[in-house]
């Protein structure tokens, strides 16, 4: 097959899913023909980032963000490597990208909501708040900024009222969603409110049956009574 078949065939692979097979369609360009197709790097870092090898996902995304590429993959590019940097517990780095993005004018709840993910996790819990603040001025429908938002209050034990209409909102707007049940648990344990708390947390667990922080989150609420 040649270059230009293989390269065809990579992209056509990686729509289906099949990223396994796309790498190797698109690796064998790596060498001889890798400089007549500057999406090469965009879509091996893609792949990579699907199969979770995130070393190698890094190194082609790098690239591409250093590459001056166009609009659309240098937004991609710098987002997944926030979303990687952020999975691999490196939180500066992830912060460094949704802040490059915010001022190459990528202005969305979208990159607010992840660059507040860093800083929350990172402890900076105001600054937190401010940007999922921003994040509700451009978008205050945003599922996800309400709901994050939300749970960071009720975490911090502040604005609990708020961070309560914040998660009901998030919740119905998806009330089959996790991690939206989970905030809601969480808000009503912190207001006291055990009983609901249980209601919403075994929800969410009924979801997310593995999930380490709702079971944590849930315990945690079935022991209020006890205290």
């Amino acid at each position: 097959m040649n270059a230009d078949a293989s390269f065809k065939e990579g992209i056509r692979l990686f729509k289906g899913r099949r990223y396994e097979l796309a790498l190797q369609e698109f690796s064998t360009l790596q060498a001889e023909d890798a400089g007549e197709y500057p999406d090469l790097s965009y879509y091996l870092g893609l792949c990579y980032t699907h199969l979770e090898k995130y070393d190698e996902a890094l190194l082609h995304l790098e690239q591409v963000v250093a590459s001056g590429a166009g609009l659309v993959h240098l937004y991609q590019g710098r987002m997944i490597l926030g979303l990687i940097y952020s999975l691999t517990k490196r939180f500066r780095l992830a912060e460094f990208e949704f802040r490059k993005l915010l001022d190459g004018g990528f202005e969305s709840a979208k990159v607010y909501s992840a660059l507040a993910y860093t800083l929350f996790l990172q402890k900076k819990v105001d600054q937190s708040v401010e940007v999922l603040e921003k994040a509700l001025a451009l978008e205050p429908d945003n599922a996800n900024a309400l709901n994050s938002l939300g749970y960071i209050l009720a975490d911090s034990n502040k604005r609990l009222g708020t961070a309560l209409r914040y998660c009901e909102q998030a919740v119905e707007k998806s009330p089959k969603n996790a991690a939206y049940l989970d905030s809601l648990g969480w808000v009503h344990y912190r207001t006291g409110n055990y009983k609901d708390s249980r209601v919403f947390l075994r929800k969410a667990l009924d979801y997310a049956p593995k999930n380490k922080e709702i079971l944590a989150h849930l315990r945690t609420a079935m022991e209020a009574d006890k205290k």
